[in-house]
């Protein structure tokens, strides 16, 4: 039976790299079309992709998963219209494949230009979200590219209608057949598996907890690019306006607590802490969200339970924050590339010195003034959609568009030259 599975995986892997040399070669109006005819697939099976998401619900419910993973797991019909309009505005970007990034000639008359192209086939492993399964298929196609979709147990019902929806409506519109290859095997094993498989797969995407992330990066011969870990922080600093300060910390914490841009460490400078920490979480109390303080948090706010040092490296996920004052600008951007993920952070002030500094010195794929973390994302962006965000600084660092998803390659064009 392993060898069945192991034989089936390295099939689709095989037809998704011939795929690619195909996908790559069609025209951006071919894809445009493939694209917003997915987008149309998708409205109209509606109905069979909210029934098979709410078998996943229920599971959910049964298995006893958090109320944030079974948030991040539920579609209904405003998630819906937003993976619809994502498709859509992926459709309607500017083409950038076979663009000339660079053009020069030697002097001994070698004609050269950078170009860009497709990376080939890209895999991505991810959980819980079904969303992906259609941000990732359309970005890939949008950049040319053949994509080999796994999700997670929990969501399987919900991709597999969501696959079963764009992959006939995408074909049948001229996208080559393996384009789109979908996993349906749920265990872990499989992962380990495709990982490997550097004959076929060009890069692999994981996008899950870090002890996942972890091992695919130990185990794989693909190149891995991760969407990393979300410690993400904000810090009020002394001279932020208080209004807008817990309006953002209010937003970054509990819009969403269950997705990777959302803040689980709130920083505050210690000449504003009375004046803001009271009313911020009050509003978080009301909210339902557990507070963790350091010593001065606790000594503000009477209902804040100890923060630890495991608090400080914790990406929670959930309805759970940890408060720490701190003494200036410095300390608080030394807390932060100290604990932080690399991910997503804010800092809130209306003097553009201090925002400037942080902006500069804080190590994250996005740093945000005035600004809540949760627009760290692809369709915020004015991308469509993510692929993933990447806290590595090779090959692309941030949110992914289908941009992202490019190499380059140089032609080189000559009149005899040797060497």
């Amino acid at each position: 039976m392993e060898d069945k599975r192991k034989s089936k995986l390295i099939a689709q892997a095989q037809a998704a790299k011939i795929a690619s040399r195909q996908v790559a070669q069609l025209t951006n109006q071919q894809r445009r079309q493939i694209l917003l005819t997915m987008a149309t697939a998708l409205q109209d099976n509606s109905e069979e992709i909210f029934f098979q998401n709410n078998i996943d619900i229920e599971a959910a419910r049964q298995a006893k998963l958090n109320p944030a993973l079974i948030d991040r797991l539920t579609l209904n019909q405003g998630r819906l219209a937003e993976m619809v309009k994502s498709v859509k505005e992926i459709a309607d970007q500017p083409d950038f494949l076979n663009e000339v990034i660079a053009d020069w000639r030697r002097p001994n008359g070698l004609h050269i230009q950078k170009v860009r192209v497709p990376l080939g086939v890209v895999g991505i492993i991810y959980e819980s979200r079904p969303n992906v399964t259609i941000d990732a298929a359309a970005l890939a196609i949008k950049s040319g590219n053949a994509v080999i979709l796994r999700g997670g147990s929990e969501a399987i019902n919900s991709n597999r209608a969501l696959v079963k929806t764009i992959i006939p409506a995408a074909t049948q519109q001229g996208l080559p057949a393996g384009s789109i290859e979908f996993i349906e095997e749920t265990d872990r094993e499989i992962i380990y598996q495709m990982v490997r498989l550097d004959d076929f797969i060009d890069l692999i995407i994981p996008r899950g907890n870090a002890e996942m992330i972890k091992t695919i990066r130990q185990q794989a011969t693909v190149p891995v690019l991760a969407h990393g870990q979300g410690l993400c922080h904000t810090y009020v600093d002394k001279d932020a306006d208080i209004a807008m300060a817990k309006n953002i910390s209010f937003n970054a914490k509990c819009q969403r607590p269950g997705v990777c841009n959302a803040m689980e460490t709130l920083l505050v400078h210690k000449d504003i802490a009375k004046k803001f920490l009271p009313g911020i979480c009050e509003m978080y109390q009301q909210a339902g969200v557990e507070i963790r303080g350091c010593p001065i948090t606790q000594s503000i706010v009477s209902f804040a339970r100890a923060a630890t040092e495991a608090d400080w490296e914790t990406e929670y996920l959930d309805l759970i924050i940890s408060i720490r004052v701190v003494d200036s600008l410095e300390e608080a951007i030394e807390h932060i590339n100290r604990y932080g993920s690399g991910h997503s952070e804010a800092i809130i002030t209306e003097n553009k010195a201090a925002a400037e500094k942080f902006l500069r010195e804080v190590e994250a794929a996005a740093v945000f003034h005035n600004a809540s973390t949760r627009l760290h994302d692809g369709g915020v962006f004015g991308l469509g959609a993510e692929i993933g965000i990447s806290t590595q600084k090779l090959h692309a660092r941030g949110t992914m568009g289908a941009k992202e998803l490019t190499t380059t390659k140089y032609l080189v064009r000559g009149t005899g030259q040797i060497r």
